[in-house]
């Protein structure tokens, strides 16, 4: 089963979305934007900068956990992981939206 975008609308209003594998596991999910259209323009973005290696940044956060991000060419963050226990953890999240994003459907449950 392939990856898919969810697009919904968080309890304070806002559009985010989320990056799921083809398990259902969140790989990864948005900031919140305040327009629908701002959400579904992240998430072409998520699709085209997902394959630019350059774009991904890793660090570890509080509770020894590992993060990655995706950034978009402004620099701003469009993709945010969970906590991985351990940096390769973090890589294989990085790997999964490289393989999941470019054709990942959106489903939109707004």
């Amino acid at each position: 089963m392939a990856g898919k975008f969810e697009l919904y609308k968080d309890n304070a209003g806002e559009y985010r979305f989320r990056l799921k594998a083809g398990n259902g596991e969140n790989i990864g999910s948005s900031e919140g934007y305040t327009g629908k259209q701002g959400a579904v323009n992240g998430v072409e973005s998520v699709r085209v900068n997902s394959q630019v290696d350059s774009r991904y940044s890793t660090k570890q956060g509080g509770g020894d956990k590992y993060y990655f991000s995706l950034k978009a060419r402004n620099g701003e963050i469009i993709l945010q992981s969970q906590g991985y226990a351990s940096e390769s953890g973090a890589k294989s999240g990085i790997a999964s939206v490289k393989n999941n994003a470019p054709s990942a459907p959106l489903d939109d449950q707004t």
